[in-house]
């Protein structure tokens, strides 16, 4: 299988997990409209798992270290599947759920409460787990990007002043939430893997069989996860799985799918480098999703062309707080 043997690559790919992570949810815009999130989900998590799996008989079939996907899954423990999969479930509700705090809190509350419990949560945990890089420098990089978060939240109130979506209690308490749940699904994810992908251990898996099986998490999960949401929604209409059959038109189904394909793309990136980088190191680089997430919003789709004057002055400070952030979190592995 291929694996990552230096230390600058890992930290490429990571920023590719980055772009993807902050990327994917521009195939929810291109539907947005058109098909109800819940429908859309259902492609996104399909992606996923078509992702996966194509990566794990391809490049995590071959080469000369570790072992085939096949065998790999044929010889993993009972924790190492339970782990992965679980992770899956995890992540499946924290998502769904950070969805769902969006639409009744806002962008401007929501976004920086979930993702930055995440990101804290998970740096930590995994650190703890493997504390690879120095701990001083890597935390006050996690520190600048919750920062750099908070002045993206203070962007978008000033853009819903006057009429924008308030902050309830409950959308509150639902970011907490996907927060806490995301910051936790990494770990046992990497968990369910060999902590030396040259030499395999026996009973753990590879990082492709690892995201083969947390994708059959999200898939399975869905079930209780998405329908639920689907009939009993926090916000919007209900939507019914006969929607899905009727209205479903292949370029709505195919942008769902690329969703899920580039979201998990950044996923299997992210625990391939963390072979060399460290997972805290890899988790807190990916998400600095929220940097690539804004840029999209600022420059792309124009979401702050109406904002009131000063907002550039957030804008400048979010984006600086972010690469400071994200350079001493690279820093953190190499003093």
């Amino acid at each position: 299988m291929f694996i990552v043997q230096s230390y600058g690559l890992a930290v490429v790919m990571c920023f590719i997990t980055m772009l993807c992570w902050g990327s994917w949810a521009n195939t929810r815009k291109l539907t947005t409209g058109e098909w109800p999130f819940q429908l859309f989900y259902w492609d996104y998590s399909f992606g996923a798992l078509l992702l996966a799996l194509l990566a794990a008989f391809t490049v995590g079939s071959t080469g000369e270290f570790g072992r085939s996907f096949l065998p790999d899954l044929g010889q993993a423990s009972t924790f190492a599947l339970g782990s992965a999969l679980l992770g899956g479930i995890i992540f499946n509700l924290s998502n769904i759920l950070l969805v769902a705090a969006i639409d009744v809190a806002g962008m401007a509350v929501a976004f920086p409460v979930g993702v930055g419990i995440a990101l804290v949560l998970g740096v930590v945990t995994n650190y703890v787990a493997e504390p690879i890089g120095n701990p001083v420098v890597l935390f006050g990089g996690v520190g600048l990007v919750v920062l750099a978060i908070v002045v993206d939240a203070l962007s978008y109130r000033r853009l819903n002043q006057g009429g924008g979506v308030g902050a309830s209690t409950r959308g509150i308490v639902l970011s907490i939430v996907a927060g806490v749940l995301m910051g936790f699904f990494f770990r046992f994810v990497t968990a369910s893997m060999s902590t030396d992908f040259m030499n395999m251990e026996a009973g753990k898996m590879s990082p492709y069989s690892a995201i083969v099986v947390f994708s059959v998490g999200i898939v399975l999960s869905n079930f209780l996860w998405n329908t639920l949401f689907m009939y009993r929604p926090i916000a919007g209409p209900p939507a019914t799985y006969g929607q899905y059959f009727r209205q479903g038109t292949p370029r709505l189904h195919a942008v769902g799918i690329l969703g899920g394909m580039i979201w998990n793309v950044g996923t299997l990136l992210s625990v391939i480098a963390g072979d060399i980088a460290g997972f805290a190191i890899s988790y807190g680089l990916g998400q600095g999703a929220t940097l690539v997430a804004a840029f999209w919003g600022v420059f792309i789709w124009k979401e702050f062309r109406h904002a009131p004057p000063g907002t550039n002055k957030y804008l400048a400070l979010m984006f600086l707080l972010f690469i400071l952030g994200l350079g001493l979190i690279i820093w953190a592995r190499l003093v």
